[in-house]
């Protein structure tokens, strides 16, 4: 805990962002992060509660009362080594995770939440400032071998882990660098690559070898999924080669939105849209970039992706934005005594819907229009629920104008042909089945091979993947082993 009246002296404090008219300029990220001061203030209001459901609630199970206390007294140095006893990415989740911790915090019952989520962001920014963060090497050598596929927050995590057990780790990616979704499915101003680049460089020091723009396994042919991929390796050659194989590519599947129209020229996946932008900010030369300058840009989908999309859209010079969301707005405050520690459903507003966002709420897509081939427009209805089902409200259709449309309604599943071509058994959501049992937990149906992150559990949250692949690294090593001295 930090101060003893901390949470009764001192209010939350939120982080800053740079004003819009600065940050539509770039797509560098615009959070300012607390200093020290404000941390250890921040700090002080963790309460001495007894049961700390926040750690419950981190899926890494982050001990959070600890490094809030280290924070409070000053001592940095302690709190990022707590931290990175749960969590190999802290940078990660300190700007993208939503802090599910948060709403589990006992003070969130009646109050304002301690900022977790600032504190570990203040915490990791500080730790890399003074050079706290350095490879960790194993001191031994088991001379097992362990191919990770998909480099994304779980790939990354398992194959720290199991390096750092001792293992010869080689982590394969089918595009041209590493990080998978949160590589090419988050834009830079809410996460500059340099954070995935910097943990590249120490993983490499640990032993990890990367291997980027190699394909296992086929993509379906059309498959929209982002492939840049110059060698296809088999998967009965990572078998043969390797003495296990974890699985941990993304759920990269999006959800299609099936009415009249879809072919217009003018409609396209949320992810065939911001992949190009980060690679033009990483320095590429892309032909034929998506953008949506001086265009009417309608994004189907009210989460996290189609945030994204709008933020994207601002910042290209969009003439309008406007984001549908199927379901009713949900309320601007939660029942905390009724949700609590729970994930509240309340309405949630990103930065990027403060920089220029018209948002809609309990909306349906009848159709789209277009002329010679081209998107112009989309037809909408207003929708409620009864008895559990969707209702069109007589009288609601309208017509709006769209030059770009962009689906962002999620992700089903990963992609079927990877699975099917090492021959793991699928759930009911086309996921791999794979229990998380603590005995033989993570394993497939196929002898020595593993599935972690989203191709397991579906769309996830980063800080689950990274649950999910520190989990599996463990089990892993049990199998390779007989025993493992890694974190459950």
């Amino acid at each position: 805990m930090g101060k003893i009246t901390g949470f009764m002296e001192y209010e939350r404090i939120e982080e800053g962002y740079k004003p819009v008219t600065e940050r539509l300029k770039n797509y560098r990220e615009f959070v300012i992060g607390l200093d020290d001061a404000q941390a250890s203030q921040q700090a002080a209001r963790c309460m001495d509660c007894g049961t700390p459901f926040c750690n419950s609630g981190c899926p890494v199970n982050n001990i959070i009362p600890d490094f809030n206390d280290m924070v409070f007294r000053g001592d940095w140095k302690s709190a990022i080594d707590t931290l990175h006893n749960t969590n190999n990415f802290p940078e990660f989740t300190g700007r993208i995770c939503p802090a599910p911790c948060e709403s589990a915090c006992t003070l969130n019952v009646n109050d304002e939440a301690v900022g977790i989520k600032s504190i570990e962001h203040a915490i990791i920014d500080r730790a890399w400032a003074e050079g706290w963060v350095k490879p960790q090497l194993s001191q031994h050598k088991t001379g097992k071998t362990v191919a990770v596929v998909g480099s994304g927050p779980a790939g990354l995590a398992a194959a720290q882990q199991l390096a750092r057990a001792g293992h010869a780790v080689t982590l394969f990616e089918k595009n041209d660098r590493i990080g998978g979704l949160l590589r090419y499915g988050i834009p830079d101003f809410k996460m500059e690559k340099i954070h995935i680049d910097r943990r590249v460089e120490q993983m490499q020091a640990e032993g990890v070898t990367f291997r980027t723009g190699v394909m296992v396994g086929s993509l379906p042919k059309g498959s929209k999924v982002i492939n840049w991929a110059k060698e296809t390796i088999t998967p009965e050659q990572l078998q043969k080669d390797f003495d296990a194989v974890v699985l941990s590519g993304g759920a990269e599947q999006s959800r299609d939105l099936p009415v009249a129209g879809r072919e217009l020229d003018g409609v396209h996946f949320a992810m065939e849209f911001l992949p190009l932008q980060n690679k033009v900010n990483a320095g590429d030369k892309v032909k034929g970039q998506l953008r949506a300058e001086g265009k009417h840009v309608i994004v189907i989908g009210g989460g996290d992706t189609g945030s994204d999309c709008v933020g994207t859209s601002n910042r290209h010079g969009a003439a309008s934005v406007t984001q549908f969301e199927l379901m009713p707005q949900p309320p601007v405050e939660e029942n905390r005594p009724m949700t609590w520690p729970y994930w509240p459903i309340k309405l949630r507003t990103s930065s990027s819907h403060e920089e220029g966002c018209e948002r809609e709420f309990a909306i349906s897509t009848k159709e789209l229009i277009g002329e010679k081939g081209k998107l112009t427009g989309l037809k909408t209805v207003h929708v409620e629920w009864k008895d559990g089902k969707m209702v069109e409200i007589p009288g609601s259709e309208k017509i709006l104008k769209a030059d770009l449309v962009l689906l962002a309604m999620g992700f089903v599943s990963p992609v079927a042909s990877v699975l099917e071509a090492f021959g793991v058994e699928k759930d009911s959501r086309g996921n791999a089945r794979a229990s998380t049992d603590f005995t033989g937990g993570y394993a497939t149906n196929m002898p020595k091979v593993f599935a972690a992150g989203d191709i397991r559990r579906g769309q996830s949250l980063v800080v689950w993947a990274i649950r999910e692949g520190r989990q599996a690294a463990r089990a892993v090593d049990e199998f390779l082993m007989g025993y493992s001295d890694l974190p459950r």
